[in-house]
């Protein structure tokens, strides 16, 4: 199956933290192809970042999970898609349509527009995002999303 992760989900993969244990089973799934936005790659560096800064981990192990991200984008594991002017007319056409009633915040519009380019495209069937709130947009969207902290709480 072809899955679209956003950096919520992403994250999950390499660091252990509720939704992990879903996060890493559709990742390891057999035959799956992991699709990123470029953008997700520095939302988590600046995830772990943040984890570092609170205590959570130490630098060494941030530094350690980047190198394991950087060696699944050498070979090839997570498939990186480049965002484009078409992802940002998408992503303001978003925010204007749920942001005046839903906490819909610009990178995550700017996610949700990759994912939804992805799907047109039919390149992802399911968007893995560890957000209630995305979750709903992108299904309002007609995306099947996926939130791998259900069930695990």
């Amino acid at each position: 199956m072809n899955y679209s992760f956003d950096t919520s989900a992403l994250t999950k993969v390499y660091h252990h933290e509720l939704g992990s244990r879903r996060a890493i089973e559709i990742f390891n799934e057999k035959g799956a192809i992991i699709r990123i936005s470029n953008l997700a790659i520095v939302e988590v560096q600046s995830a772990f970042a943040m984890k570092v800064r609170t205590g959570i981990i130490n630098q060494q192990w941030a530094d350690w999970n980047m190198n394991r991200v950087f060696d699944d984008l050498a070979i090839n594991r997570l498939s990186v898609n480049e965002l484009n002017q078409s992802h940002m007319d998408c992503a303001r056409s978003l925010v204007a349509k749920y942001g005046y009633t839903r906490r819909l915040r610009t990178l995550d519009a700017l996610q949700l527009a990759v994912a939804l380019d992805l799907h047109r495209r039919g390149l992802t069937e399911v968007f893995v995002v560890a957000d209630k709130l995305l979750v709903e947009v992108a299904i309002a969207e007609g995306l099947a999303a996926e939130n791998p902290e259900v069930n695990e709480q």
